[in-house]
């Protein structure tokens, strides 16, 4: 009895020091999810995914957009790829070096890397002050970013310290969601 005892016991000490090493992560953070854009009127449209994988408390993720969905426009001496709609909604990559690296709390690398500016079908040339900048939240299973109002200039010289998002809460505003074609962001 005493041998068993004590076999119970070395069994339950190993299990607990390896539930204390494993990294616990939320199932959202691991392999690979859909991002979508929502127009004003609910619909989906698909534009690439995202892989994620987590290593401790940080989670790296690697975007692949899916550039078949986008247009080549050449506006104000910069190629963009666009999606037409009621809106052309031009993506701009973040032209500095990211990290690509979350936190369950942190999402701004994230919306570095989907930056877009939105121009009307009928203007000329590219407008970077009709910047958009998704503010993401997690919701269960999906992160869902909001579309939030920036000044894509900002961004015309790298930042000091490029260890450091330079886009911060105070370069981002609330803007009327209702009146651009795609006002929100999905990752599920």
């Amino acid at each position: 009895m005493y041998k068993h005892i004590m076999i119970l016991l070395a069994l339950i000490n190993v299990s607990c020091v390896e539930q204390r090493t494993i990294v616990h992560t939320e199932p959202f953070y691991q392999g690979t999810k859909k991002i979508s854009l929502l127009d004003n009127k609910g619909k989906k449209l698909f534009i690439g995914s995202i892989n994620f994988s987590a290593q401790q408390d940080t989670i790296h993720y690697q975007i692949d957009l899916k550039h078949s969905e986008f247009k080549d426009y050449f506006l104000s001496m910069k190629e963009m790829k666009c999606l037409e709609g009621p809106e052309l909604w031009c993506h701009l990559a973040y032209p500095y070096d990211n990290p690509r690296i979350i936190t369950k709390l942190d999402f701004n690398w994230l919306s570095h890397d989907l930056l877009f500016m939105y121009k009307k079908n009928s203007e000329f040339g590219a407008n970077f002050y009709n910047g958009i900048y998704y503010d993401f939240k997690l919701e269960s299973d999906r992160l869902i970013g909001t579309a939030m109002a920036l000044d894509l200039n900002l961004l015309a010289a790298p930042p000091e310290d490029q260890t450091k998002q330079p886009i911060t809460v105070h370069d981002i505003d609330e803007m009327e969601v209702t009146s651009r074609w795609l006002p929100q962001i999905e990752i599920k």
